[in-house]
């Protein structure tokens, strides 16, 4: 129970974000100094984690940790041996996150939270059209029921058919969608760079290529203006721990433990508390039919695996009634 609780805390912590996000632009920051003090928030939280289960480490008598969740609830080897290429990988695999920050921030200017959100989650479909493409397979019957009530409830929760297409600013949905193809990509990619590493230290080295990014694009003044001694540092704090350093941490201790299936239901948490705060502490108007349309969202996401689960619940008695005979 505590791993699904860690995964579900992850998810609830990537929805508040937005709502924190609109509330620095009203401040009068800007998408650069957002970002930027988010990721070099996270980069010293990540940093430090490491270097405390390192120093833990040191007094436990067995130093290497027996999974990926005791390599963030437990302890680091003194000393991890890495070569610069595969820190490269890894700050090369953090780069696609801090885009799609930089995309769906970008997107939070133009349309409102609770639509940026339900654009950032066709990276459901996004991802499975990657997948078919690169692994040159049909998806399932199932997987395409759940991407048609996915697209369906979007349209509902996107208010649609209330309003039409009139009200879009396009160029908002243009970059929310962008940030889903970022997102599909940063899901593809970050698995695959170097998975023998420690995850924290991972998650270090990932953070750390997507600030660099990030500083390349919009070059930190804010470190030398004085911006970040005021309320900057509230905001990039907020930020830095509830998006660049609790998720990947709380996704690292519940993931081994619960799949990537579960995960994936559990992390649709995400979109509910996303367009809740939208509604509460931003004050959109979000009708029955949108929160419909959510439930709807959160039903496509979670069909695929709930199919499975059922089938293999039918199959156990099945295989018995075989070894029986």
């Amino acid at each position: 129970m505590k791993y699904r609780l860690s995964v579900l805390l992850g998810a609830m912590c990537y929805g508040i974000l937005s709502t924190i996000v609109v509330k620095a632009y009203g401040a009068g920051y800007g998408l650069g100094e957002v970002v930027g003090s988010q990721l070099l928030v996270g980069c010293v939280l990540a940093w430090a984690l490491v270097g405390a289960l390192k120093a833990f480490g040191m007094k436990r008598e067995s130093a290497a940790p027996r999974d990926a969740g005791e390599a963030l609830t437990g302890s680091l080897p003194p000393k991890v041996l890495m070569t610069w290429k595969q820190r490269l990988i890894l700050m090369a695999a953090g780069m696609p996150t801090a885009v799609t920050g930089l995309l769906y921030y970008q997107s939070l200017r133009y349309i409102p939270n609770s639509l940026a959100i339900l654009l950032l989650f066709q990276f459901t479909w996004i991802g499975v059209l990657v997948q078919a493409v690169m692994q040159r397979k049909k998806p399932s019957g199932t997987v395409l029921l759940a991407l048609a009530i996915l697209f369906g409830g979007t349209l509902l929760a996107a208010g649609v058919f209330q309003e039409g297409l009139s009200r879009f600013d396009w160029i908002g949905v243009a970059f929310g969608l962008m940030s889903a193809v970022s997102y599909s990509l940063f899901i593809i990619v970050s698995g695959k760079a170097v998975p023998s590493a420690p995850p924290a230290i991972r998650s270090g080295w990932m953070v750390t290529g997507g600030m660099l990014l990030v500083f390349a694009l919009f070059p930190p003044t804010f470190l030398f203006d004085g911006q970040l001694w005021g309320s900057l540092l509230g905001f990039g704090a907020l930020l830095g721990i509830f998006g660049a350093f609790l998720p990947p941490v709380l996704y690292a201790i519940g993931v081994p433990h619960i799949g990537e299936g579960l995960t994936g239901i559990l992390g649709a948490s995400e979109l509910p508390v996303a367009v809740m705060l939208a509604a509460v502490v931003l004050h959109e108007q979000v009708t029955v039919l949108q929160w419909v349309g959510v439930a709807l969202v959160l039903a496509g996401v979670a069909l695929p695996e709930l199919v499975k689960h059922f089938k293999q619940a039918s199959e156990r008695p099945l295989a018995g009634q075989r070894l029986g005979m």
